[in-house]
């Protein structure tokens, strides 16, 4: 009898050392299975950082479904460790016969569950090499960024050693801070193409910004000089608006009032620009002062187009007073101008015809006749004829010439 009570206990020893072994062959299984599932995982998350395409989602979702198969093998090899104590003194030789062969069975679905994620990486290596290259260009573009930044603080530090204050530029340096923190946190989590497209943004509003800081001492200079110049050209306009009215001269008795007596505004008209034009410039200065450059800036062009307009009004009125001159010493000079372009005209409306269009013919008899009012208004207009009216005229005149001759053209 003790000879069976030995032989029996070597078998349950037998038996536990078996079902250790198998225990111990699963253990392995289970942990080279997760590590092809924590290398797989990378590889999917790298393909679906890099590559938004629908085989790059369905590889994402066909890893899905393996963790769920996983999970499943998972839990059954952790509850057939659980279920045999090995080491128990009361294990029987059934209990670890038993615990064997669920060990063996969880250890093959561990070993093919790892073997298919092998296979299952292996058809992924297409997409896993697109994605390393994805994120080899992706690097470079995301270190440019680094270097426009540092160039964008040393120039505006610079602008303020200058004693320029560059809120401007520091607002928008200040404002690349959420884009820059989401590419410290890698094309990993955001995905490689919103990282280069965000990469490259930030490295353009840096440029930006830097070369806005490096324009500001310049760009204070400059106005600087552009506040200095308005004041000469004030007392120009000033003293050309001045000598355009007619005063108690020849122009007074040689012209009716008609023709110049509007001019009498100009004056004025520009002493009132002018006046303008330095209250802009007062708050053009203010703004240069507080470093508002940009509204500085917009004023001085305000003050430039005051400038601009009067001086316009003025040499208008200095060109009529000209050319009143003109028509009075020769009013037969102006008549024949105007004669000759509607004969012109009146030529190439019968070029090639026997009779002109009437389109054409209609609007030159018109034009005809009112040139011919307009000279007999002159001869009947005594000493003080209105000339400045028979100068509206002929211009009008030739106006309508020109229009037909454009018609005439254009249609051959």
């Amino acid at each position: 009898m003790g000879e069976g009570r030995g032989g029996g206990g070597g078998r349950v020893e037998e038996l536990r050392a078996e079902a250790q072994a198998a225990k111990d062959a699963a253990a392995d299984a289970f942990y080279e299975m997760d590590t092809a599932q924590r290398d797989l995982r990378i590889t999917v998350e790298t393909i679906t950082a890099a590559d938004d395409s629908r085989q790059a989602a369905l590889a994402a979702s066909d890893f899905a479904g393996f963790g769920r198969r996983i999970d499943h093998v998972s839990q059954e090899y952790i509850a057939a460790v659980d279920a045999h104590d090995l080491d128990s003194g009361a294990l029987d030789a059934g209990t670890a016969s038993r615990a064997r062969e669920e060990l063996l069975r969880v250890r093959d679905e561990l070993v093919r569950a790892r073997r298919e994620l092998e296979r299952f990486g292996r058809g992924l290596e297409p997409l896993a090499a697109r994605a390393a290259s994805q994120l080899a260009r992706g690097a470079p573009t995301v270190e440019r960024a680094r270097p426009a930044l540092r160039e964008a603080t040393g120039a505006l530090d610079a602008a303020r050693a200058a004693g320029l204050s560059a809120d401007g530029p520091a607002a928008a340096l200040a404002a690349l801070g959420p884009g820059l923190r989401l590419l410290n946190e890698g094309a990993g989590r955001h995905g490689v193409k919103p990282t280069i497209r965000r990469a490259e943004d930030v490295r353009r509003r840096a440029e930006a910004v830097a070369a806005e800081a490096r324009r500001l001492p310049e760009t204070a200079a400059g106005i600087g000089r552009r506040l200095a110049s308005p004041r000469t050209r004030a007392e120009a306009i000033t003293t050309r608006a001045g000598n355009v009215e007619p005063g108690p001269s020849e122009l007074r008795r040689r012209f009716s009032a008609a023709c110049w007596q509007d001019l009498q505004r100009v004056p004025e008209q520009a002493a009132e620009s002018v006046r303008q034009a330095q209250e802009v410039l007062s708050r053009a200065r203010r703004a240069r002062e507080e470093q508002r450059f940009a509204e500085a800036t917009a004023l001085l062009q305000e003050v430039h187009a005051l400038f601009g307009r009067t001086e316009e009004a003025v040499s208008a009125a200095g060109e009529r007073l000209r050319r009143l001159e003109e028509v009075a010493v020769a009013p037969r000079r102006e008549i024949d101008r105007t004669r000759f372009v509607l004969r012109d005209a009146q030529r190439l409306a019968m070029t090639g015809r026997t009779f002109p269009e009437p389109r054409h013919a209609g609007p030159l008899d018109a034009a005809a006749e009112r040139l011919e009012r307009a000279v007999t208004a002159l001869e009947n207009g005594g000493r003080n004829p209105d000339y400045w009216a028979f100068l509206t005229e002929t211009e009008a005149v030739r106006s309508m010439v020109a229009a037909v001759v454009e018609e005439i053209r254009a249609g051959r």
